[in-house]
């Protein structure tokens, strides 16, 4: 390399390879598949914790799985995993603030254990009274943001998802769909929001890495090409430096299909 040039910095590589489609709707479309099946598989584990423990109760004539689980319920946490997965970056992005805290899936990794474990001890922990188990699981849910995100906009997420999902909760079970046993807080148990909040922040930190990948090469690629395109001479205006960005992005784009 000749003296005096600078070798750029490569992007961290961290996580799948999402990063590699470069189309927003394409990558859009495969993380929300990604978070959707991920929703579906934690709502059969946890949901087959909740009916052993005999908290949550389904009419015989709805229990269609071999995981014991009323048919609708994976696919409705699935549909609400993609969406919450899919909002937290895009609100980041909106606000201007991305979140860099614990980036890594190892982190997320632990976040998902934790969140399992805030519901197992909902059903398993037992306690003198609802007030001190909710009380518990509270500070627990609290607790896990604290320790893998630390955002305002998480924070404020994470109620929002818990006070609809409760609200959709105490409707399904005012309809007879399915209830809980002993419940102190109308027709649902009154730790229910505590789960809530956690799966909400659980769910934001993986769609958050899902979109970090994809999100921190593209706009490298675009600041490099910027560069490039501000070094030759031949293109000073900004008319110019974008037919150049175009004129890059196509000749990027032949040399993917000519492999």
């Amino acid at each position: 390399m000749a003296e005096g040039e600078t070798e750029s910095p490569e992007p961290k590589k961290c996580g799948p390879y999402i990063s590699s489609v470069t189309s927003r709707s394409v990558n859009l479309m495969i993380r929300g598949v990604v978070l959707f099946f991920i929703g579906v598989f934690l709502a059969l584990v946890l949901n087959l914790l909740q009916i052993q423990r005999n908290v949550t109760l389904f009419p015989p004539d709805v229990i269609a799985s071999i995981f014991s689980s009323a048919w609708w319920v994976p696919p409705c946490c699935g549909t609400a995993s993609a969406v919450i997965g899919l909002l937290y970056p895009c609100i980041d992005r909106h606000l201007g603030e991305p979140h860099k805290f614990k980036r890594e899936w190892s982190s997320v990794m632990r976040c998902v254990a934790v969140f399992v474990g805030i519901n197992h001890a909902s059903a398993k922990v037992d306690f003198d009274n609802n007030i001190q188990l909710s009380l518990t699981l509270a500070a627990l849910s609290i607790g896990l943001w604290w320790t893998f995100d630390r955002s305002r906009s998480g924070f404020g997420l994470g109620v929002g998802i818990a006070f609809l999902a409760t609200l959709v909760t105490q409707l399904l079970v005012y309809n007879g769909v399915y209830q809980y046993t002993s419940p102190d807080f109308l027709y649902v148990r009154s730790w229910l929001p505590c789960i809530f909040f956690a799966g909400g922040i659980t769910m934001g930190n993986i769609g958050r890495q899902l979109a970090m990948d994809f999100f921190t090469e593209s706009k490298f690629d675009l600041r490099r090409t910027v560069m490039e395109c501000s070094q030759d001479p031949h293109f000073i205006s900004y008319g110019i430096t974008k037919r150049c960005l175009m004129h890059k992005r196509q000749k990027d784009q032949e040399a993917k299909c000519s492999r």
